[in-house]
């Protein structure tokens, strides 16, 4: 199991692939990114490098409560020393869900790092603000007012970051109970201060102002409606939105193993974007 030491933490990390472009692939939530190897797999075998890791506070990489700037902005930064590290600079950026925010969010913080930005299922709307403060952290904050850090480390997500890295237990448990709801509340209140749509967190004129190569996929549930696709394509200068084939569903939200289908088809088609982006930039240079 692969960690790299990026600022405080280990970040647990997997490399499919040998040659090729870079792409990091980011999953949704507060997921590991197990789920997505299946597709990173699909990818890689279409001569590409695919670097997919547990976000700090998720997955197998160690749980570290606290920062100043909000929890987005610090994954932006980690993962940007973790490609620095890896020497994999400038990557193609992409992900789902909040995986596809964090790489607007890269792409803001770190544009020389990025050669294009593979973006699915946006979240955006009113739904989806609000349902994910509290499903990000307003259940914990409860959870460590009621019942200290004991409580924290019982609900599923902290349970299965346990399982994951045991040293996350004597850290968590180790830490003043009201620390960790200041810092977040602090997360918290950063996440509240953006805008709820047409993607949640990013203002308009951020997209407007992205210039890298750019396609979206929209997705097709109550949090990731297809219509914050469509919006998100339409205000990113020259992007390329992509449809598959499916319906909007009256569900909160869709596992990402429900586009297990549609796998092979993405894969080609993120495969050709990159390869394009790649062979245009090749070409620039030559001239």
């Amino acid at each position: 199991m692969p960690f790299l030491q990026i600022r405080e933490v280990r970040i647990h990390y997997q490399v499919m692939g040998d040659t090729g472009p870079w792409l990091a692939l980011v999953t949704g939530g507060r997921r590991g990114f197990n789920e997505f190897i299946p597709f990173a797999e699909k990818i890689a075998a279409k001569g590409f490098r695919v670097l997919l890791h547990d976000r700090r506070n998720t997955g197998a990489s160690d749980v570290l409560i606290a920062g100043h700037d909000g929890e987005e902005e610090i994954w932006a930064d980690d993962l940007f020393e973790l490609l620095r590290q890896l020497h994999a600079t400038p990557a193609f950026i992409g992900g789902t869900s909040s995986g596809a925010r964090l790489s607007m969010l890269f792409n803001q913080r770190h544009p020389e790092a990025v050669k294009g930005l593979v973006l699915m299922r946006i979240t955006g709307g009113d739904f989806a603000a609000g349902r994910l403060p509290h499903t990000y952290y307003g259940q914990f904050i409860e959870a460590a007012q009621q019942g200290g850090m004991q409580a924290v480390c019982e609900t599923d997500q902290y349970r299965e970051r346990i399982e994951a890295n045991p040293a996350n237990l004597p850290r968590l448990m180790a830490m003043d109970p009201a620390e960790y709801i200041r810092v977040m509340q602090h997360w918290l209140s950063i996440f509240l201060r953006g805008p709820r749509k047409p993607v949640l967190g990013m203002e308009d004129d951020v997209m407007r102002a992205i210039r890298v190569p750019t396609i979206v996929v929209p997705g097709n549930d109550k949090t990731h409606a297809s219509v914050n696709g469509h919006a998100a394509a339409a205000l990113i200068p020259n992007s390329i939105l992509y449809e598959l084939p499916i319906q909007d569903q009256d569900v909160a939200v869709l596992p990402f193993s429900d586009w297990a289908a549609h796998e092979a088809t993405l894969a080609t088609v993120f495969a050709d974007f990159m390869n394009s982006v790649s062979n245009t930039a090749l070409n620039g240079a030559s001239n």
